[in-house]
C-alpha cells in the first residue's frame, strides 16, 4: 500500500518544465543588438570596427545556402509529386499553397516599393582597413571560413536530380531518404551558426549604428513596423475575406478560437509548436481527419505565408540600404526564385536568413554584405512570422475542407461561436493521440507527401524553427 501510494504521489507530482536552450539565444541576440546599437552611438569609430565580426557571421551563413537548397529542393520535388497523387486533397492543398505563397511574396514587393525601408543608410561592403596587423587577422579568420558554392547553379542541379529521383518511382525512395539523412545535418550545421548569431548581430549593428547613428534605429523599427502591419492586413484582408467567401465563416472568430495556439507560438516564436494542437483542433471544428492529417502537415512545409512576406520585404531592404535598388525585372526574378526556395524556409532556425540569402546571392551576391542588420532584427520578427504562418494553415484546412465536401459547416460554426467548446484538458492528456490518428489516415500524406515533414514526423521538436522555428 505505501509503495503504491508513494508511486501514486510521485506520478502525481508536476513536472518542472525547463527553458528551452533557443530561450536563451533569443535573450542574447537581443541583448547582443541593444550593446551593438549603444556602442555605435556612444562609439562609433569602436562600432565600425566590429563590422568584421558580422562579415564572418554572414560568411557562415553563405557556406551552407548551396547545400540547404539542394537537399530542400530534392526532397521538394519529389514531395509535390507525391502528395498530388495522394488525390484531391494533396493536388488541390498543393495548388492553394503556391498561389497564396505568390501572393504574400508579392505583397511583400509591393509594400517594399511603398516604404523604401533602408533609405539612407547607404551601407557597404565590408573592406579592410586599419593597421597591417588587424588585417592580416582578419583576411586570416576569413580563410578559415569555406567559400560559398554559387546558388543558380545549385538550383538547376537540384531540379534536375529531384526530376529523376521522382521518374525512378520506388527505386528512388532510398536515395530520397539519403537526401533527407544529409538534410538533417545540414540543418544541424545551420543550428550550430545560429548559436553564433548574437556575436554576428552585435557587430553588424555596431558598424551600422556608428556610421549612421539614429538613422539605422529609425530604419530597422520602421522595416519592423511594416512587416508587422502587412502580416496583420493580410491576416485580416486577404486571408479573411477567402474564408468568408468560401465557407462564410469569420477570420476574427478563428483567431479567437486558436487563442492558446497563438499563445504557445508567440512564447515558442514556432508554428510548429502548436502542430499537434491545430490538428486536434481542425478535427474538433469539423474538418475530416483525412483533411486535417495531409493538409496541416504539408501546409507547414509549403505555405509560409508570413516567411514569404519576410522574404521579400528583407530583400528589399537590403537593396535600398546599399543603394543598390532592384529593377522590376529583378524584383520579379526574386519573386520566381523565393516561390521555389521558400519551401526549404522552415524546420530549422536561421533557414529563413539562409533562403533570404540564397535569394541575394541569385541575383546581387554584393547584397550579401548588408544582411548582418537583417541578422539583428530577425528575431524581432520571427513571432510575426510564425504567427502568419500558423493562422494561414489552419484557413487553409478549412478552405481544402469546403472545397472537399470533408467540412462540417454547421459544427464549424457552432464550434467557432463558442456553443460547442474544444476540450482542453482532454487535449493536454491525449495530445499524441490526435496528431497520430490523422497521420495514420494519411500515411503518404504526412510523411511521404510532404516532404520535409516525414523529418520533422521522426524527429518531433528538436530542430529548428518547430521548438524555438523562423522559417
Amino acid at each position: 500500500m505505501s509503495s503504491q501510494g508513494r508511486g501514486t504521489l510521485s506520478t502525481a507530482k508536476p513536472k518542472r518544465r525547463r527553458m528551452d536552450k533557443t530561450h536563451w539565444l533569443y535573450i542574447a541576440v537581443i541583448a547582443a543588438v541593444v550593446f551593438g546599437a549603444a556602442i555605435g552611438l556612444l562609439a562609433p569609430e569602436v562600432g565600425k570596427s566590429l563590422k568584421p565580426l558580422g562579415t564572418m557571421f554572414i560568411a557562415l551563413i553563405k557556406m551552407v545556402i548551396a547545400p540547404i537548397i539542394f537537399c530542400t529542393l530534392v526532397i521538394g520535388v519529389g514531395s509535390i509529386a507525391k502528395a498530388a497523387t495522394v488525390g484531391k486533397v494533396g493536388g488541390l492543398a498543393l495548388l492553394y499553397f503556391m498561389t497564396m505563397s505568390t501572393v504574400a511574396l508579392a505583397i511583400g514587393l509591393l509594400v517594399g516599393n511603398i516604404i523604401h525601408p533602408g533609405a539612407g543608410l547607404h551601407l557597404q561592403p565590408y573592406k579592410a582597413g586599419g593597421g597591417a596587423e588587424e588585417n592580416s587577422t582578419v583576411k586570416f579568420l576569413m580563410e578559415m571560413i569555406p567559400g560559398d558554392i554559387p546558388v543558380l547553379p545549385t538550383l538547376v542541379l537540384a531540379l534536375m536530380v529531384g526530376f529523376a529521383v521522382q521518374s525512378l518511382g520506388k527505386a528512388g525512395e532510398p536515395v530520397l531518404n539519403g537526401v533527407k539523412h544529409i538534410q538533417k545535418v545540414v540543418f544541424k550545421l545551420m543550428t550550430m551558426i545560429m548559436w553564433l548569431a548574437p556575436v554576428g548581430a552585435f557587430g553588424a549593428i555596431a558598424a551600422v549604428v556608428g556610421a549612421t547613428g539614429w538613422a539605422a534605429i529609425g530604419s530597422m523599427a520602421i522595416l519592423m513596423g511594416a512587416f508587422y502591419l502587412t502580416c496583420a492586413l493580410f491576416i485580416v484582408v486577404i486571408l479573411g475575406s477567402i474564408l468568408r467567401l468560401v465557407t462564410g465563416l469569420n477570420i476574427f472568430t478563428l483567431m479567437r478560437y486558436l487563442g492558446r495556439e497563438y499563445l504557445l507560438i508567440f512564447a515558442t516564436s514556432s508554428s510548429e509548436s502548436a502542430l499537434p494542437r491545430l490538428m486536434a483542433k481542425m478535427e474538433h471544428a469539423g474538418v475530416s481527419k483525412p483533411v486535417v492529417g495531409i493538409t496541416v502537415p504539408t501546409g507547414y512545409s509549403f505555405n509560409l505565408d508570413g516567411t514569404a512576406i519576410y522574404l521579400t520585404m528583407s530583400a528589399l531592404f537590403i537593396s535600398t540600404a546599399m543603394g543598390l535598388p532592384m529593377n522590376l525585372g529583378e524584383q520579379i526574378g526574386l519573386l520566381v526564385f523565393m516561390v521555389i526556395a521558400s519551401k526549404g524556409a522552415a524546420g530549422v532556425t536561421g533557414a529563413g536568413l539562409a533562403t533570404l540569402a540564397a535569394g541575394l546571392a541569385a541575383h546581387k551576391p554584393v547584397l550579401l554584405d548588408g544582411m548582418g542588420v537583417i541578422v539583428g532584427i530577425d528575431k524581432f520578427m520571427s513571432e510575426c512570422r510564425a504567427l502568419t504562418n500558423f493562422t494561414g494553415n489552419a484557413v487553409a484546412t478549412l478552405l481544402i475542407g469546403k472545397w472537399t465536401k470533408e467540412l462540417d459547416i454547421e459544427r464549424a460554426r457552432e464550434v467557432l461561436a463558442g456553443r460547442n467548446p474544444f476540450d482542453e484538458i482532454n487535449m493536454e492528456d491525449d495530445d499524441h493521440g490526435s496528431s497520430s490518428g490523422a497521420s495514420e489516415q494519411s500515411a503518404a500524406g504526412t510523411d511521404s507527401a510532404a516532404g520535409t515533414t516525414g523529418t520533422r514526423g521522426s524527429d518531433g521538436p528538436a530542430q529548428g524553427e518547430r521548438v524555438p522555428a523562423t522559417v
